[in-house]
């Protein structure tokens, strides 16, 4: 890439200067897409070592006397009795509580929890019927988390499959690092929410703080109210006809339909201004921000 001066890059608009200093035009290498699952395959939807669970045997877990990790490892040897529907009761705001399931499951958490709740799950359903701390859902590979009320920041880090409902409002750095999946706020989201977001949707039915997006790679970002401000590399795009119909089908699938419409949502994906950020000059990096 021939050496771009700070003389030159003066005057110029941002988008002029992203071309001029090869931002655009050089192609990522060595990235590569592969399929995960068959979408023929008929079996071995589970991990083979998985319990075989009936979501019709249901029990109660009075974790009120136990620490985090007996409640954890008492959901797993239920699982191995066969019980499929788990009540959580009395979790006290207990905190890395569900966390490693992996496995089908419909487990209800009849209060709030503390930090790390239900993280590194892979096929549970759960419904959390109070708060919860920091980073829930985090690396979430497959499932449904619902959250009836408010929940900390950086909810649904890293997450990589599956749904993430929050009902309430979200603190900031939601969905940081996303790679995947869906994540679903009912109410406001806090600032740098999508940060280093790389695939996946988020939706945030009320207002966003600052940074929404900020240096996101990939992925597509739904705001319902105001955005305080947007990061650096993410933009506004036009609102399709298609994400209309999914925002439609989502939300009335969690019950979070606004009454008018989906329309006036505001959709943000990448400018992809900063896809090769890494191969700039030191200086060169000062000039792009």
């Amino acid at each position: 890439m021939a050496s771009v001066s700070a003389t030159d890059l003066k005057g110029m608009t941002q988008e002029e200067r992203v071309k001029a200093l090869g931002m655009t035009t050089d192609q990522l290498t060595g990235r590569s897409m592969y399929i995960e699952f068959d979408p023929d395959a008929t079996e071995r939807f589970a991990y083979p070592w998985a319990p075989d669970v009936d979501f019709n045997k249901r029990t109660e877990l009075d974790c009120d006397e136990m620490t985090a990790t007996e409640v954890n490892a008492n959901i797993r040897s239920l699982m191995e009795e066969g019980f499929g529907s788990i009540v959580v009761k009395n979790p006290r705001g207990m905190h890395s509580l569900g966390v490693g399931i992996l496995n089908k499951l419909n487990l209800i958490i009849e209060g709030s929890t503390g930090y790390f709740a239900v993280g590194l799950i892979d096929g549970p359903n759960v419904r959390i019927n109070g708060r919860v701390g920091w980073s829930c859902g985090e690396n979430m590979m497959s499932g449904t988390v619902i959250v009836e009320k408010n929940a900390g920041s950086t909810f649904g880090a890293a997450i990589r499959g599956g749904d993430l409902v929050c009902r309430g409002s979200v603190g900031s750095r939601t969905g940081i690092d996303m790679k995947g999946g869906t994540i679903i706020v009912g109410g406001d989201t806090g600032a740098l929410s999508g940060f280093m977001m790389q695939r996946g949707r988020m939706v945030v039915c009320g207002n966003a703080g600052k940074n929404l997006g900020d240096s996101m790679y990939d992925g597509t970002i739904y705001i319902g109210g105001d955005i305080q401000s947007l990061g650096v590399d993410a933009v506004e795009a036009e609102l399709t006809d298609l994400d209309k119909a999914w925002l439609t089908r989502k939300l009335t699938q969690y019950g979070l339909m606004p009454e008018n419409g989906v329309d006036h949502f505001t959709k943000v994906v990448a400018g992809k201004q900063l896809w090769n950020y890494d191969n700039l000059e030191p200086n060169e990096k000062k000039l792009i921000l």
